[in-house]
């Protein structure tokens, strides 16, 4: 049995009947990532004593034949944004170099609850901004099918980790893309919840208002199976939504209907690649040939998705990166006489350019004279963009588009030019400054052998219907 290759749902079950221990199984992905995450650097910091500890509950409760929580021994891996109590915790910042949280993320803390067994912490964009997780402090990530390609970001980490079977599962954060995107680039599924869906409560902030929590996975059911775990009302997190948490699992298994799938019109514009385009219009009639409606609509604001994101996100990034003062926590230069000089160098030396280039950005965006040209205007767009997708819901049950513009761009081929780089969530910003949930699913490869990714974009708490579409999606394609 090739233990790398497992789902959660075999892997627990092969726990329970006790074909191999927790440990064994921990042990062998521990074994996978010292042989071959060097030349692709999705792990930052391994947190092994506290996965075996963990492993060996596990076992401890499969040696008395107890019954065994849901994700039981499962090998997960967490981006480095969310905090975990005791293993280092970066957000892929030299500023927070140093920084061992006393408490946990409560969706890592929901995960291990459930059984999960969390291997260690992922490679990130800093802070999350970016989109190919070359803006980490500590390196790049390459993408397991091209190892000279990106894996796309900020969550490029976590997304390769569970390419490169080093991890069952992962959790990532999207605030324009990030965990479709990388899912998209890297051949896995990566599912952004609803906004508020999934408590934020020990992420580490980019942009509050557009921040989520989600998994990525190998197949849509184990997307439902996290996501059931990691869902719910948490009384730490104040944006967390009093919601009822389904079965997504079992509604996986539920006739689906004759599903109405909305198509915009500006997904399929210039700009996208002739490989994506025709990979994902596939898709889109082997959904049909499974007996969905295909209808064509439009998002008429969708151009202007890119600069407004751009606005939001950096002037809350802003707000949030004022808190890194040197002083509490982090990284402090060693070479300052006064306090406002210790501010000053400390974060011009923890920062790296892209972080710095947002914060600017941001607080020009904030400033006097400007917060009604920018950022006000920015939020009224926001609220036309809304309105845009209430009125699509009303005739469909689900959208679905590109999940990026392109397959995998190289290393380095981006990183000189920012907008060019910013456009490659063109198809993704959408979904965060709405709030509703979306999915990237594989549904397919470039002549070169790069994945291409379907985005299936959902209602609000409406996981349920982008879920089983994309669990529809992977039954067709293997039929």
């Amino acid at each position: 049995m090739d233990l790398n290759s497992l789902t959660i749902s075999s892997a627990r079950a092969a726990i329970q009947a006790r074909k191999f221990t927790a440990s064994a199984l921990a042990e062998a992905f521990y074994k996978k990532i010292e042989a071959e995450d060097g030349a692709i650097h999705a792990y930052l910091t391994l947190a092994k004593d506290r996965a075996l500890a963990k492993a060996a509950e596990i076992d401890a409760l499969a040696a008395k034949g107890a019954p065994l929580p849901p994700l039981a021994g499962v090998p997960v891996a967490i981006k480095d944004v969310m905090v975990t109590r005791g293993v280092r915790s970066t957000a892929g910042s030299k500023i927070l170099g140093n920084f061992i949280p006393p408490y946990d993320c409560t969706a890592v803390s929901r995960l291990e609850k459930a059984g999960a067994v969390i291997l260690g912490k992922t490679n990130c964009d800093e802070f999350a901004m970016g989109s190919s997780t070359e803006n980490s402090a500590y390196g790049p990530v390459a993408n397991p099918h091209d190892k000279t390609r990106v894996p796309g970001g900020s969550s490029g980490g976590s997304a390769a980790a569970v390419a490169a079977k080093t991890a069952v599962a992962a959790l990532g954060s999207d605030t324009g893309g990030s965990i479709r995107q990388p899912a998209a680039f890297c051949g896995v599924v990566g599912l952004m919840p609803t906004y508020g869906r999934v408590s934020r409560y020990g992420l580490i902030a980019f942009a509050s208002s557009l921040d989520h929590i989600g998994p990525l996975t190998r197949s849509a059911k184990d997307a439902a199976v996290v996501l059931r775990h990691i869902a719910g009302r948490d009384p730490l997190d104040s944006t967390s939504a009093d919601v009822p948490v389904p079965d997504y699992e079992a509604e996986l298994s539920k006739p689906i209907g004759k599903l109405r799938l909305g198509v915009p019109k500006e997904y399929f514009a210039e700009g996208l690649d002739a490989e994506v385009r025709a990979a994902v219009e596939s898709a889109i009639q082997k959904l049909a040939k499974s007996g969905c409606e295909v209808l064509p609509i439009s998002l008429p604001h969708t151009g202007y998705a890119i600069p407004t994101y751009y606005v939001v996100a950096t002037a809350e990034a802003s707000s949030n990166l004022a808190r890194f003062d040197a002083v509490r926590y982090g990284y402090r230069t060693a070479g300052a006489s006064t306090l406002s000089q210790m501010y000053r160098k400390s974060r011009d030396e923890g920062f790296g350019t892209e972080v710095k280039r947002r914060i600017m950005l941001g607080t020009y965006a904030l400033s006097a004279g400007y917060y009604d040209a920018y950022y006000l205007k920015a939020q009224k767009v926001r609220t036309l963009l809304t309105r845009d997708f209430e009125e699509a819901f009303t005739k469909v049950d689900a959208i679905v588009t590109p999940s990026t513009p392109t397959p995998a761009f190289k290393l380095g081929e981006k990183t000189d030019d920012p907008l060019a780089m910013y456009l490659n969530d063109i198809y993704t910003v959408t979904a965060d400054l709405v709030g509703i949930p979306g999915i990237s699913v594989p549904c397919g490869k470039s002549k070169s052998g790069l994945p291409i990714g379907l985005q299936i974009l959902g209602r609000h708490f409406d996981e349920v219907t982008i879920l089983r579409l994309a669990h529809l999606y992977e039954e067709s394609a293997v039929s």
